[in-house]
Protein backbone atom coordinates (compact mmCIF):
# COMPACT_ATOMS: atom_id res chain seq x y z
CA UNK A 1 0.00 0.00 0.00
CA UNK A 2 3.06 2.33 0.00
CA UNK A 3 2.23 3.90 -3.42
CA UNK A 4 -1.29 4.57 -2.16
CA UNK A 5 0.07 6.46 0.86
CA UNK A 6 1.94 8.85 -1.42
CA UNK A 7 -1.05 9.19 -3.73
CA UNK A 8 -3.36 10.00 -0.87
CA UNK A 9 -0.96 12.54 0.57
CA UNK A 10 0.08 14.19 -2.69
CA UNK A 11 -3.15 14.27 -4.70
CA UNK A 12 -3.91 17.87 -5.60
CA UNK A 13 -6.95 19.17 -3.70
CA UNK A 14 -9.88 20.48 -5.67
CA UNK A 15 -10.16 24.25 -5.32
CA UNK A 16 -13.93 24.13 -4.72
CA UNK A 17 -16.96 21.96 -5.30
CA UNK A 18 -17.39 20.77 -8.87
CA UNK A 19 -20.88 20.92 -10.41
CA UNK A 20 -21.33 17.21 -9.64
CA UNK A 21 -20.29 17.77 -6.01
CA UNK A 22 -22.64 20.72 -5.66
CA UNK A 23 -25.37 18.44 -7.02
CA UNK A 24 -24.56 15.82 -4.39
CA UNK A 25 -24.83 18.36 -1.59
CA UNK A 26 -28.19 19.55 -2.92
CA UNK A 27 -29.53 15.99 -3.20
CA UNK A 28 -28.55 15.20 0.41
CA UNK A 29 -30.51 18.26 1.57
CA UNK A 30 -33.49 17.48 -0.64
CA UNK A 31 -33.69 13.87 0.58
CA UNK A 32 -33.21 14.65 4.27
CA UNK A 33 -36.71 13.60 5.33
CA UNK A 34 -36.43 10.45 3.23
CA UNK A 35 -33.25 9.61 5.15
CA UNK A 36 -34.94 10.23 8.51
CA UNK A 37 -37.84 7.98 7.45
CA UNK A 38 -35.41 5.18 6.61
CA UNK A 39 -33.75 5.62 9.97
CA UNK A 40 -37.09 5.30 11.73
CA UNK A 41 -37.90 2.06 9.90
CA UNK A 42 -34.52 0.58 10.79
CA UNK A 43 -34.70 1.61 14.44
CA UNK A 44 -38.24 0.32 14.91
CA UNK A 45 -37.05 -3.16 13.91
CA UNK A 46 -35.21 -4.62 16.89
CA UNK A 47 -31.83 -6.07 15.91
CA UNK A 48 -30.08 -6.90 19.14
CA UNK A 49 -27.09 -9.08 18.31
CA UNK A 50 -28.73 -12.23 19.67
CA UNK A 51 -32.04 -11.50 17.93
CA UNK A 52 -30.98 -13.29 14.79
CA UNK A 53 -34.35 -12.97 13.09
CA UNK A 54 -34.36 -9.23 13.78
CA UNK A 55 -30.83 -8.75 12.46
CA UNK A 56 -31.79 -10.68 9.33
CA UNK A 57 -34.82 -8.44 8.81
CA UNK A 58 -32.70 -5.28 9.14
CA UNK A 59 -30.29 -6.81 6.62
CA UNK A 60 -33.18 -7.24 4.18
CA UNK A 61 -34.36 -3.68 4.81
CA UNK A 62 -30.96 -2.19 3.99
CA UNK A 63 -30.45 -4.50 1.01
CA UNK A 64 -33.46 -2.96 -0.76
CA UNK A 65 -32.01 0.54 -1.31
CA UNK A 66 -28.59 -0.92 -2.12
CA UNK A 67 -30.05 -3.04 -4.92
CA UNK A 68 -31.88 0.03 -6.21
CA UNK A 69 -28.49 1.76 -6.45
CA UNK A 70 -27.09 -1.02 -8.63
CA UNK A 71 -25.30 -3.10 -5.99
CA UNK A 72 -25.23 -6.86 -6.09
CA UNK A 73 -26.32 -7.75 -2.56
CA UNK A 74 -25.64 -11.04 -0.79
CA UNK A 75 -26.88 -12.17 2.61
CA UNK A 76 -24.16 -14.30 4.24
CA UNK A 77 -25.75 -16.39 7.02
CA UNK A 78 -23.39 -17.48 9.83
CA UNK A 79 -25.27 -19.97 12.03
CA UNK A 80 -21.99 -21.72 12.84
CA UNK A 81 -20.92 -18.61 14.81
CA UNK A 82 -24.19 -18.29 16.75
CA UNK A 83 -25.01 -15.05 14.91
CA UNK A 84 -27.35 -14.03 12.10
CA UNK A 85 -24.96 -13.07 9.32
CA UNK A 86 -23.71 -10.16 7.23
CA UNK A 87 -24.83 -8.07 4.27
CA UNK A 88 -22.20 -7.94 1.52
CA UNK A 89 -22.88 -5.58 -1.39
CA UNK A 90 -20.67 -5.00 -4.43
CA UNK A 91 -20.76 -2.22 -7.03
CA UNK A 92 -18.48 -2.90 -10.00
CA UNK A 93 -17.13 0.38 -11.32
CA UNK A 94 -14.31 1.40 -13.61
CA UNK A 95 -11.42 -1.08 -13.67
CA UNK A 96 -8.13 0.30 -12.43
CA UNK A 97 -9.58 2.94 -10.13
CA UNK A 98 -9.47 2.89 -6.35
CA UNK A 99 -11.53 0.23 -4.64
CA UNK A 100 -13.49 1.47 -1.64
CA UNK A 101 -14.63 -0.63 1.31
CA UNK A 102 -17.55 0.74 3.35
CA UNK A 103 -18.14 -0.75 6.80
CA UNK A 104 -21.12 -0.63 9.15
CA UNK A 105 -23.20 -2.96 11.29
CA UNK A 106 -26.79 -4.15 11.50
CA UNK A 107 -26.94 -5.12 15.17
CA UNK A 108 -27.39 -3.12 18.37
CA UNK A 109 -26.80 -3.80 22.07
CA UNK A 110 -30.56 -3.69 22.76
CA UNK A 111 -32.04 -7.19 22.64
CA UNK A 112 -35.65 -8.16 21.95
CA UNK A 113 -36.55 -8.02 25.66
CA UNK A 114 -35.20 -4.49 26.12
CA UNK A 115 -37.82 -1.85 27.06
CA UNK A 116 -36.00 0.55 24.70
CA UNK A 117 -37.55 -0.32 21.34
CA UNK A 118 -38.92 2.64 19.37
CA UNK A 119 -37.82 5.68 17.40
CA UNK A 120 -39.07 8.92 18.93
CA UNK A 121 -38.40 12.16 17.08
CA UNK A 122 -38.17 15.49 18.85
CA UNK A 123 -37.34 18.18 16.31
CA UNK A 124 -33.75 17.83 15.13
CA UNK A 125 -33.05 14.88 17.44
CA UNK A 126 -34.42 11.39 17.87
CA UNK A 127 -34.02 8.65 20.44
CA UNK A 128 -34.13 4.95 19.76
CA UNK A 129 -32.09 1.75 20.01
CA UNK A 130 -29.22 2.01 17.57
CA UNK A 131 -30.40 5.39 16.27
CA UNK A 132 -26.77 6.45 16.27
CA UNK A 133 -24.89 3.17 16.63
CA UNK A 134 -25.09 2.12 13.87
CA UNK A 135 -28.40 2.56 12.10
CA UNK A 136 -27.66 6.25 11.77
CA UNK A 137 -24.38 5.31 10.12
CA UNK A 138 -26.08 3.06 7.60
CA UNK A 139 -28.53 5.85 6.75
CA UNK A 140 -25.62 8.24 6.12
CA UNK A 141 -24.09 5.62 3.83
CA UNK A 142 -27.29 5.22 1.82
CA UNK A 143 -27.83 8.99 1.63
CA UNK A 144 -24.29 9.50 0.32
CA UNK A 145 -24.64 6.75 -2.28
CA UNK A 146 -27.99 8.13 -3.47
CA UNK A 147 -26.37 11.54 -3.88
CA UNK A 148 -23.54 9.98 -5.88
CA UNK A 149 -26.03 8.23 -8.14
CA UNK A 150 -27.92 11.45 -8.75
CA UNK A 151 -24.69 13.26 -9.65
CA UNK A 152 -23.38 10.47 -11.87
CA UNK A 153 -20.31 9.69 -9.74
CA UNK A 154 -21.51 6.30 -8.53
CA UNK A 155 -21.53 4.80 -12.03
CA UNK A 156 -17.76 4.27 -12.25
CA UNK A 157 -17.12 3.77 -8.50
CA UNK A 158 -15.86 0.37 -7.37
CA UNK A 159 -17.34 -0.16 -3.91
CA UNK A 160 -17.72 -3.14 -1.61
CA UNK A 161 -19.92 -2.83 1.49
CA UNK A 162 -19.75 -5.15 4.51
CA UNK A 163 -22.45 -4.67 7.14
CA UNK A 164 -21.80 -7.12 9.95
CA UNK A 165 -24.58 -8.58 12.05
CA UNK A 166 -22.50 -9.02 15.19
CA UNK A 167 -20.30 -5.97 15.72
CA UNK A 168 -21.55 -5.48 19.26
CA UNK A 169 -20.80 -9.11 20.21
CA UNK A 170 -18.74 -10.94 17.60
CA UNK A 171 -19.55 -14.55 16.85
CA UNK A 172 -17.24 -17.45 17.64
CA UNK A 173 -14.97 -18.52 16.07
CA UNK A 174 -14.06 -14.96 15.21
CA UNK A 175 -11.88 -16.18 12.32
CA UNK A 176 -15.10 -17.30 10.63
CA UNK A 177 -17.18 -14.35 11.82
CA UNK A 178 -14.73 -11.83 10.31
CA UNK A 179 -13.41 -13.78 7.30
CA UNK A 180 -15.51 -11.88 4.75
CA UNK A 181 -14.59 -8.49 6.19
CA UNK A 182 -10.88 -9.33 6.26
CA UNK A 183 -11.00 -10.56 2.67
CA UNK A 184 -12.76 -7.38 1.59
CA UNK A 185 -10.06 -5.31 3.27
CA UNK A 186 -7.39 -7.17 1.35
CA UNK A 187 -9.13 -6.28 -1.92
CA UNK A 188 -9.63 -2.61 -1.05
CA UNK A 189 -7.48 0.52 -1.41
CA UNK A 190 -9.42 2.59 1.15
CA UNK A 191 -11.69 1.61 4.09
CA UNK A 192 -14.37 3.96 5.43
CA UNK A 193 -16.21 3.05 8.62
CA UNK A 194 -19.69 4.53 9.08
CA UNK A 195 -19.88 4.29 12.85
CA UNK A 196 -20.67 7.46 14.76
CA UNK A 197 -19.07 10.88 14.35
CA UNK A 198 -17.08 12.00 17.40
CA UNK A 199 -17.85 15.55 18.54
CA UNK A 200 -15.81 17.38 21.19
CA UNK A 201 -16.84 20.79 22.52
CA UNK A 202 -19.05 21.26 19.49
CA UNK A 203 -16.28 20.38 17.02
CA UNK A 204 -16.44 17.41 14.65
CA UNK A 205 -13.41 15.14 15.04
CA UNK A 206 -11.70 12.76 12.62
CA UNK A 207 -10.84 9.26 13.79
CA UNK A 208 -7.73 7.58 12.40
CA UNK A 209 -7.11 5.06 15.20
CA UNK A 210 -8.97 2.63 17.44
CA UNK A 211 -7.60 0.54 20.26
CA UNK A 212 -7.68 -3.23 20.58
CA UNK A 213 -9.61 -5.32 23.10
CA UNK A 214 -7.86 -8.24 24.81
CA UNK A 215 -9.44 -10.33 27.58
CA UNK A 216 -7.47 -11.96 30.40
CA UNK A 217 -8.36 -14.53 33.08
CA UNK A 218 -6.39 -15.18 36.25
CA UNK A 219 -6.55 -18.32 38.40
CA UNK A 220 -4.74 -18.48 41.77
CA UNK A 221 -4.36 -21.32 44.27
CA UNK A 222 -3.03 -21.40 47.80
CA UNK A 223 -2.80 -23.77 50.75
CA UNK A 224 -5.96 -23.79 52.83
CA UNK A 225 -6.01 -24.11 56.59
CA UNK A 226 -6.84 -22.30 59.81
CA UNK A 227 -6.42 -18.55 59.48
CA UNK A 228 -4.10 -18.47 62.47
CA UNK A 229 -1.43 -20.16 60.34
CA UNK A 230 -1.47 -17.70 57.41
CA UNK A 231 1.96 -16.41 56.33
CA UNK A 232 3.70 -19.33 58.03
CA UNK A 233 6.17 -21.49 56.13
CA UNK A 234 3.65 -24.32 56.12
CA UNK A 235 0.71 -22.36 54.70
CA UNK A 236 2.09 -19.30 52.95
CA UNK A 237 0.16 -16.20 51.87
CA UNK A 238 -3.11 -17.73 50.70
CA UNK A 239 -4.87 -17.23 47.38
CA UNK A 240 -6.58 -13.95 48.30
CA UNK A 241 -3.33 -12.20 49.19
CA UNK A 242 -1.67 -13.53 46.05
CA UNK A 243 -4.41 -12.26 43.76
CA UNK A 244 -4.22 -8.92 45.56
CA UNK A 245 -0.43 -8.81 44.99
CA UNK A 246 -0.84 -9.51 41.30
CA UNK A 247 -3.56 -6.92 40.73
CA UNK A 248 -1.67 -4.28 42.70
CA UNK A 249 1.41 -4.97 40.58
CA UNK A 250 -0.67 -4.57 37.42
CA UNK A 251 -1.74 -1.14 38.66
CA UNK A 252 1.81 0.04 39.37
CA UNK A 253 3.84 -1.71 36.66
CA UNK A 254 1.62 -1.76 33.57
CA UNK A 255 0.68 1.90 32.93
CA UNK A 256 1.99 3.42 29.70
CA UNK A 257 0.57 5.74 27.02
CA UNK A 258 -2.52 4.50 25.13
CA UNK A 259 -3.01 1.52 27.47
CA UNK A 260 -5.99 0.91 29.73
CA UNK A 261 -6.65 -2.23 31.73
CA UNK A 262 -9.60 -3.25 33.83
CA UNK A 263 -10.63 -5.85 36.41
CA UNK A 264 -14.20 -6.86 35.68
CA UNK A 265 -14.69 -9.80 38.05
CA UNK A 266 -12.89 -10.83 41.26
CA UNK A 267 -13.57 -13.55 43.84
CA UNK A 268 -11.62 -15.49 46.50
CA UNK A 269 -12.42 -18.08 49.15
CA UNK A 270 -12.16 -21.72 50.06
CA UNK A 271 -13.63 -22.18 46.59
CA UNK A 272 -13.98 -19.59 43.85
CA UNK A 273 -14.81 -19.60 40.17
CA UNK A 274 -16.20 -17.74 37.16
CA UNK A 275 -19.12 -19.16 35.19
CA UNK A 276 -18.52 -20.39 31.61
CA UNK A 277 -20.19 -17.30 30.20
CA UNK A 278 -17.65 -15.11 31.97
CA UNK A 279 -20.24 -12.82 33.52
CA UNK A 280 -20.64 -14.17 37.06
CA UNK A 281 -18.08 -14.91 39.82
CA UNK A 282 -18.86 -16.99 42.93
CA UNK A 283 -16.96 -17.81 46.12
CA UNK A 284 -17.48 -19.64 49.41
CA UNK A 285 -15.41 -19.39 52.57
CA UNK A 286 -15.17 -18.14 56.13
CA UNK A 287 -13.18 -15.47 57.90
CA UNK A 288 -11.11 -18.11 59.74
CA UNK A 289 -10.17 -20.19 56.66
CA UNK A 290 -7.17 -19.36 54.49
CA UNK A 291 -8.52 -18.96 50.93
CA UNK A 292 -7.44 -21.77 48.65
CA UNK A 293 -8.76 -20.27 45.40
CA UNK A 294 -9.00 -16.85 43.77
CA UNK A 295 -10.11 -15.79 40.30
CA UNK A 296 -10.15 -12.54 38.39
CA UNK A 297 -10.89 -11.48 34.83
CA UNK A 298 -10.79 -8.28 32.83
CA UNK A 299 -9.54 -6.68 29.66
CA UNK A 300 -6.81 -4.42 28.37
CA UNK A 301 -6.79 -2.12 25.35
CA UNK A 302 -3.81 -1.04 23.26
CA UNK A 303 -3.00 1.02 20.17
CA UNK A 304 -0.87 -1.57 18.38
CA UNK A 305 -0.27 -5.30 18.29
CA UNK A 306 3.31 -4.68 19.44
CA UNK A 307 1.96 -2.95 22.53
CA UNK A 308 -0.44 -5.86 23.13
CA UNK A 309 2.44 -8.34 23.06
CA UNK A 310 4.48 -6.20 25.45
CA UNK A 311 1.60 -5.91 27.93
CA UNK A 312 0.89 -9.66 27.81
CA UNK A 313 4.56 -10.40 28.51
CA UNK A 314 4.64 -7.99 31.46
CA UNK A 315 1.42 -9.38 32.95
CA UNK A 316 2.73 -12.93 32.60
CA UNK A 317 5.96 -12.02 34.40
CA UNK A 318 4.07 -10.39 37.27
CA UNK A 319 1.87 -13.47 37.69
CA UNK A 320 4.90 -15.79 37.65
CA UNK A 321 6.51 -14.10 40.71
CA UNK A 322 4.49 -16.25 43.13
CA UNK A 323 4.11 -15.37 46.78
CA UNK A 324 5.00 -18.17 49.26
CA UNK A 325 2.69 -21.18 49.14
CA UNK A 326 0.77 -20.06 46.03
CA UNK A 327 0.58 -20.67 42.30
CA UNK A 328 -1.08 -18.59 39.62
CA UNK A 329 -1.74 -18.77 35.90
CA UNK A 330 -3.02 -16.17 33.44
CA UNK A 331 -4.60 -16.79 30.05
CA UNK A 332 -5.40 -14.31 27.28
CA UNK A 333 -8.04 -14.12 24.58
CA UNK A 334 -7.69 -11.61 21.77
CA UNK A 335 -10.81 -9.71 20.79
CA UNK A 336 -10.65 -6.82 18.37
CA UNK A 337 -7.19 -5.94 17.02
CA UNK A 338 -5.82 -2.41 17.13
CA UNK A 339 -6.16 0.17 14.37
CA UNK A 340 -2.88 2.05 14.68
CA UNK A 341 -2.66 5.73 13.61
CA UNK A 342 -0.76 5.16 10.38
CA UNK A 343 0.50 7.65 7.80
CA UNK A 344 -2.10 6.33 5.36
CA UNK A 345 -4.92 7.00 7.81
CA UNK A 346 -3.62 10.52 8.45
CA UNK A 347 -3.47 11.16 4.70
CA UNK A 348 -7.13 10.13 4.38
CA UNK A 349 -8.10 12.56 7.13
CA UNK A 350 -6.22 15.26 5.22
CA UNK A 351 -8.31 14.44 2.14
CA UNK A 352 -11.48 14.63 4.23
CA UNK A 353 -10.41 18.03 5.51
CA UNK A 354 -10.03 19.19 1.92
CA UNK A 355 -13.67 18.19 1.44
CA UNK A 356 -14.55 20.10 4.61
CA UNK A 357 -12.83 23.20 3.28
CA UNK A 358 -14.69 22.99 0.00
CA UNK A 359 -18.01 22.53 1.82
CA UNK A 360 -17.27 25.49 4.08
CA UNK A 361 -17.01 23.23 7.15
CA UNK A 362 -14.43 23.44 9.90
CA UNK A 363 -11.32 21.27 9.83
CA UNK A 364 -11.60 18.01 11.78
CA UNK A 365 -8.65 17.34 14.12
CA UNK A 366 -7.64 13.76 14.86
CA UNK A 367 -9.46 12.29 17.86
CA UNK A 368 -7.46 10.91 20.77
CA UNK A 369 -7.77 7.11 20.32
CA UNK A 370 -8.33 6.75 24.07
CA UNK A 371 -11.77 8.23 23.40
CA UNK A 372 -12.85 5.65 20.82
CA UNK A 373 -13.68 2.00 21.46
CA UNK A 374 -12.89 -0.98 19.28
CA UNK A 375 -14.73 -1.63 16.03
CA UNK A 376 -14.89 -3.65 12.85
CA UNK A 377 -12.49 -1.49 10.81
CA UNK A 378 -9.70 -2.78 13.04
CA UNK A 379 -9.93 -6.16 11.28
CA UNK A 380 -8.75 -4.57 8.02
CA UNK A 381 -6.43 -1.90 9.46
CA UNK A 382 -3.29 -3.94 8.81
CA UNK A 383 -4.12 -4.17 5.09
CA UNK A 384 -5.64 -0.85 4.06
CA UNK A 385 -5.68 2.84 5.12
CA UNK A 386 -8.92 3.83 6.78
CA UNK A 387 -11.08 6.43 8.48
CA UNK A 388 -13.65 5.96 11.24
CA UNK A 389 -16.63 8.11 12.18
CA UNK A 390 -18.51 8.79 8.95
CA UNK A 391 -21.83 8.05 10.64
CA UNK A 392 -24.16 10.30 12.61
CA UNK A 393 -23.37 12.28 15.73
CA UNK A 394 -25.10 10.89 18.80
CA UNK A 395 -24.90 10.72 22.57
CA UNK A 396 -25.77 8.09 25.15
CA UNK A 397 -24.87 5.19 22.84
CA UNK A 398 -25.35 1.75 24.41
CA UNK A 399 -27.82 3.19 26.93
CA UNK A 400 -31.58 3.85 26.91
CA UNK A 401 -30.62 7.53 26.56
CA UNK A 402 -29.22 7.07 23.03
CA UNK A 403 -30.07 10.19 21.02
CA UNK A 404 -29.03 10.93 17.44
CA UNK A 405 -28.52 14.41 16.02
CA UNK A 406 -30.61 14.07 12.87
CA UNK A 407 -29.11 17.14 11.23
CA UNK A 408 -25.69 15.43 11.27
CA UNK A 409 -27.03 13.20 8.48
CA UNK A 410 -26.75 16.19 6.15
CA UNK A 411 -23.12 17.13 6.70
CA UNK A 412 -21.91 13.56 7.10
CA UNK A 413 -23.59 12.35 3.90
CA UNK A 414 -22.18 15.34 1.97
CA UNK A 415 -18.69 14.67 3.30
CA UNK A 416 -18.92 10.97 2.50
CA UNK A 417 -20.38 11.41 -0.98
CA UNK A 418 -17.75 13.91 -2.08
CA UNK A 419 -14.85 12.05 -0.48
CA UNK A 420 -15.92 8.73 -2.00
CA UNK A 421 -16.46 10.30 -5.42
CA UNK A 422 -13.02 11.87 -5.43
CA UNK A 423 -11.23 8.75 -4.21
CA UNK A 424 -13.12 6.39 -6.50
CA UNK A 425 -12.24 8.46 -9.56
CA UNK A 426 -8.48 8.17 -8.92
CA UNK A 427 -6.23 5.34 -10.17
CA UNK A 428 -5.60 2.47 -7.79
Amino acid sequence: MIPLLFALAMAAPAPALSPAEARMAAVVDAEYERSVALLQRLVDQNSGTMNRAGVTRVGAMIAEPLRALGFTVTWKPLPQTGRAGHVIAVHAGKAGNRRLLLIGHLDTVFEADSPFQRFVRKGDEASGPGAGDDKGGMVVMIAALRAMQAAGTLRDATIEIVLTGDEEDAGDPVAVARADLIAAGQRADVALDFEGLAVEDGRDMGSIARRSVNDWSLSVTGRSGHSSRIFSDAFGDGAANEVARILAAFRTQLPEPNLTFNIGLLAAGATAGIDPGGSKATAQGKSNIIPAQAVASGDFRTLSEEQSRRVRDRMTAIVAAHAPGTTATITFKSGYPAMAPTAGNAALLARLNTVNRDLGLAEMPALDPLKRGAGDISWVAADVPGLVGLGTASRGDHTPDEVVALTSIRRQAKRAAILMSRLAAEPS
